[in-house]
């Protein structure tokens, strides 16, 4: 009898645990959808929806105008969502190139002998010493700015935490047994790290990609406040925050608040849309 009750309240945990990895699952699916959604209305924004109409300035959010109106006229709401898809589109593009010099990197750290694992931990170290935010906007600077500048200083500043990562977790899989039976079979070291580790590597590069994305929008928000970002003329949050500044003083305090909550919104979505995927990803989380 106590052995039945045991069993029966080890299934109703082991319940409990799949309604929590389940619920995991359903969040980050909605996160991604939203997102998504956001990404496809800046998409589809005419340039009308952008456009200039002086005989509506500074108008507080209505039903006509939710997010209000600026200086010019122009609708708050149009160019938040604008805003957001190109800040989602610069940080996926630069986190995925990051991603990809880490685990590059990582794989060729521990796969490449001592010589290159000091050098690339090297590397790793000497990136990790310097603020991103100011490597990022002396990277951006040299570009020449834009969006091809934001990008690139993004990919050249986000990669090393993520590449230490990528490469204890290679070096754990190069003692594995069938790694050691592959090599004693004559297979190349690059056939063995791309056939063999990468496929493991996957969950953590994919995480790794979710966690760095809300860092590089918030770099690229940071930075385009600054002015060295993305030209003026584009419908970035930095830049919409940039020139919404010189206007709170005239109690038009809805050109920064709802921008900046979109902002954070985007970036608390995809830190959770991380998490999630971690838990859903990681064996030894898998029944939290």
């Amino acid at each position: 009898m106590r052995m039945r009750q045991i069993w029966r309240t080890a299934d109703r945990e082991e319940d409990v645990r799949l309604n929590r990895r389940q619920r995991a699952a359903l969040a980050s699916v909605l996160a991604a959808i939203f997102l998504g959604a956001i990404w496809i209305a800046g998409a589809l924004i005419g340039e009308d929806a952008l456009s200039t109409h002086l005989d509506a300035r500074n108008l507080p959010p209505s039903v006509e105008h939710p997010f209000g109106t600026d200086w010019l006229g122009r609708d708050m709401l149009a160019r938040t969502v604008e805003g957001l898809a190109l800040s989602i589109q610069v940080g996926l593009i630069g986190a995925i190139c990051s991603v990809w010099i880490a685990g590059v990197l990582g794989l060729a750290a521990a796969t490449l002998g001592k010589a290159a694992d000091r050098l690339i931990s090297w590397l790793i170290d000497l990136f990790l010493s310097v603020p991103h935010l100011v490597t990022m906007i002396l990277i951006a600077f040299v570009c020449g700015g834009g969006m091809k500048g934001i990008v690139i200083g993004v990919a050249l500043t986000h990669w090393p935490s993520l590449a230490r990562v990528i490469r204890a977790e290679a070096l754990q899989l190069k003692a594995a047994e069938f790694v050691q039976v592959s090599r004693r079979l004559g297979k190349s070291r690059w056939w063995t790290a791309t056939r063999h580790m990468l496929p493991h590597l996957v969950p953590q590069l994919l995480v790794g990609l979710l966690l760095l994305f809300p860092h590089a929008v918030l770099h690229e928000a940071a930075i385009t406040f600054f002015g060295l970002g993305l030209p003026p003329h584009r419908p970035a949050i930095g830049i919409i925050l940039s020139e919404s500044m010189r206007h709170l003083s005239t109690g038009v305090w809805w050109l920064t608040v709802f921008p900046g909550l979109g902002l954070l919104v985007v970036v608390g979505l995809f830190d959770r849309l991380a998490n999630h995927l971690r838990q859903l990803t990681d064996p030894r989380r898998a029944h939290e």
